[in-house]
């Protein structure tokens, strides 16, 4: 699956490690062990119900990004084994609805397009010649059609044509013009021209057909009705949608003639129509827009015509995820976020229910943040991606009664004789409101009480997220090089509850600072802290909060600022979704309440700096434009703050999306960490003694 780095030369330089931290060691957690990371993730149920098989990542050292094949295991954890495996990948494995076939998406002879495998024979075959990637795979019910999304470009005519040139010349070419609202995206750059749509093809190879239109996006997961004369999509076809980003509404499409039956109508979005297994009720996610920057996604049914709507979790302050109809169709399993933890519940739908395991998570390799994904068996076992703080994600299974059995190992080899970060809980309240708050110190392995370690707050992005006892190369390798790092959930975290999400409203930066200083001051407490070796980082939201930070107080000797907004006003105005973040995060447009905005702007607070600080975002993060970077930088530099500008080559604001990159990102921050520790500080004050 992945190529095992032994040489040293391979490593990345971080500027050394923290004096507590042996370099040494070879048991520790290293730069080179982020190319040689695994996680599973996207089962599905053969049809047998006697195996999964799941989307296996790994890292390609050579091509710095991430491969995805195909691998199966039984749910007793036997005949672990590949089904599609190779340098290239594959991905989004489907059966069909006899389960004689698996349709699944590779690039492996190019662009990414459409196979068909036959499972007895082992035979497969290309079913489409596609020109841009297919999402959303879905059969027919009578396994003769496979649907899909995918883009489909669309031309404008050119405000103004250049005369011909002379034979030979050679000139810069045709201005570029632009007329969407959103006309770029982080990790797409600048967004060609045209839209998503829905097609059909058989599911032997032919043809595709177009079975969407319009000038709007078309958008997965897809479902057929029962007589496979329909398709369930999710689209915003409303006149304003370029301005209306949560005005999408669930349609019953013909596959015949294309025609459209709108089943949902309410000011709020709804999407992800799933059909249950009898035919007759289709479930869905959604809730009514209250223009609040956090809202509860809700999981909704109805009947095929759109009549009979109800709200099966009603009763949940918080968030779903995903879910999936129960084999029976007698009620649903659904996924969500809760006090840092992902769980997996199911509800009947004449209401009741139960938790099943609270221990989803493990696919996201960077920070520890919540995440995770689960399939149900028509037993009722449940396989999910399971979380914990030493692993990213493996495959595991809970059965009935809650006994949970792990089906995969995906990075004991790389990882079982390591030293690993262990991480307990920090609870406590917060002082401005005595607002339950959670936070992780995460430690090393050979913690000792009796002394003193430095200490790395680190702060997650959203800022409506949430961090938990999960995976993170970024923590474990900070804890390698001598640190505890804490991290965790202050105000405006999701997973708490609808109103501890929104005290940020129209709000942030906000008390939020006061959570942090609070989780710091609580852990100081334990007498592990060597409180003159403090430090701060965070990304994205996290960014904004560690420049809000340094505005604040100088009790941290350096920080990392990355990928942050700076100035609000400019922010709304440069990011890749403008509409939304004018809508939901603020009460007007900057022009009509520009105090408002400035007050919320670290840079309204550059002036107050003392702390060194380095700013790291990626080259074409269009979330956080590196416009915002370089503002604060060099307002910075011409307030003589010791700073550095780290720009991440070919990085959007996703900077773990290549191992590289990540690799960089925290080298970095430990370099400048490393700058500006109190032994540089003693040497440089030695030097300038020595002058003297």
């Amino acid at each position: 699956m992945k190529m095992r780095i032994i040489c040293a030369a391979a490593m990345l330089a971080a500027g050394g490690g923290h004096a507590l931290a042996d370099e040494g060691d070879k048991k520790s957690f290293d730069y080179t062990d982020i190319f040689n990371l695994e996680y599973a993730t996207g089962a599905r149920l053969t049809p047998d119900g006697k195996s999964v098989v799941y989307e296996r990542r790994s890292m390609d050292i050579m091509t710095d990004s991430s491969r995805t094949n195909i691998w199966q295991v039984g749910l007793d954890g036997s005949g672990h084994k590949p089904v599609l495996s190779g340098k290239d990948s594959y991905r989004m494995p489907r059966f069909s609805p006899d389960g004689s076939r698996m349709a699944y998406v590779s690039a492996v002879e190019g662009k990414s397009q459409v196979y068909v495998r036959w499972l007895e024979s082992g035979d497969t075959a290309r079913v489409t010649d596609l020109q841009f990637g297919p999402g959303a795979l879905a059969w027919s019910p009578d396994g003769k059609m496979i649907a899909f999304t995918m883009f489909v470009p669309t031309s404008a005519k050119p405000l103004f044509n250049l005369p011909a040139k002379p034979k030979g010349a050679s000139w810069a070419g045709p201005a570029k013009v632009v007329d969407q609202v959103t006309y770029r995206a982080d990790g797409a750059g600048y967004l060609p021209r045209g839209f998503t749509h829905v097609f059909v093809v058989p599911a032997d190879g032919g043809t595709p057909r177009q079975i969407t239109s319009g000038e709007f996006h078309h958008n997965g997961p897809l479902s057929w009705s029962a007589d496979g004369s329909a398709l369930f999509v999710s689209a915003n076809r409303n006149e304003d949608w370029q301005l209306n980003p949560f005005g999408t509404e669930i349609y019953r499409v013909n596959v015949a003639d294309g025609a459209y039956t709108a089943l949902t109508d309410r000011d709020g979005p709804d999407a992800a129509p799933e059909l249950s297994p009898d035919g007759k009720r289709i479930a869905y996610l959604g809730f009514d827009d209250t223009k609040m920057s956090n809202q509860i996604n809700r999981l909704n049914v109805m009947n095929t015509d759109g009549s009979g709507k109800s709200v099966v979790t009603a009763e949940l302050d918080r968030s779903i995820n995903d879910f999936q109809w129960a084999p029976d169709g007698k009620g649903l399993y659904y996924s969500y976020d809760d006090q840092g933890k992902t769980l997996v519940a199911y509800a009947t739908l004449s209401g009741g229910g139960r938790v099943l395991t609270d221990a989803l998570g493990g696919t996201t390799l960077g920070r520890p943040y919540t995440s995770g994904d689960f399939r149900v068996a028509d037993d009722g076992r449940v396989v999910f991606t399971l979380s914990r703080p030493d692993r990213p994600a493996d495959l595991a299974v809970v059965n009935r009664i809650g006994r949970v059995d792990v089906l995969t190992d995906l990075n004991s080899d790389v990882l079982g004789h390591k030293a690993m970060a262990s991480v307990e809980e920090v609870k406590l309240a917060a002082s401005t409101d005595s607002r339950a708050l959670q936070f992780w110190l995460a430690k090393p392995a050979d913690f000792d009480a009796s002394k003193k370690y430095p200490l790395i707050l680190e702060i997650h992005g959203g800022p409506h997220t949430a961090y938990g006892p999960h995976f993170s190369a970024e923590v474990q390798m900070y804890v390698a090089k001598g640190y505890m790092v804490l991290y965790g959930n202050p105000r405006g975290s999701t997973s708490y509850g609808n109103d501890f999400a929104n005290t940020i409203h129209h709000n942030y930066p906000s008390n939020d600072y006061d959570d942090l200083m609070d989780a710091v001051d609580e852990v100081i407490k334990t007498g592990a802290v060597n409180t003159d070796e403090m430090y701060v980082t965070g990304g994205s939201g996290g960014g904004v909060l560690t420049a809000w930070i340094v505005g604040k107080t100088d009790r941290f000797r350096a920080a990392v600022v990355a990928k942050p907004v700076i100035n609000w006003a400019s922010f709304v105005l440069t990011a890749d979704f403008s509409p939304f973040f004018t809508k939901y995060w603020f009460p007007d447009m900057p022009w009509n309440a520009p105090d408002h905005y400035w007050a919320r702007s670290p840079l309204s607070l550059v002036g107050n700096v003392k702390t060194p600080t380095m700013l790291l975002t990626g080259e074409v993060d269009y979330r956080t434009p590196m416009s915002e970077t370089e503002q604060y930088y060099q307002a910075l530099k011409l307030q003589k703050v010791d700073s550095v500008m780290v720009r991440i080559p070919g990085s959007g604001h996703g900077i773990a999306a290549k191992p590289s990159n990540l690799a960089q990102k925290i080298g970095n921050i430990l370099a400048w960490f490393e700058k500006h520790g109190p032994e540089k500080a003693d040497e440089a004050d030695e030097g300038d003694d020595a002058e003297g």
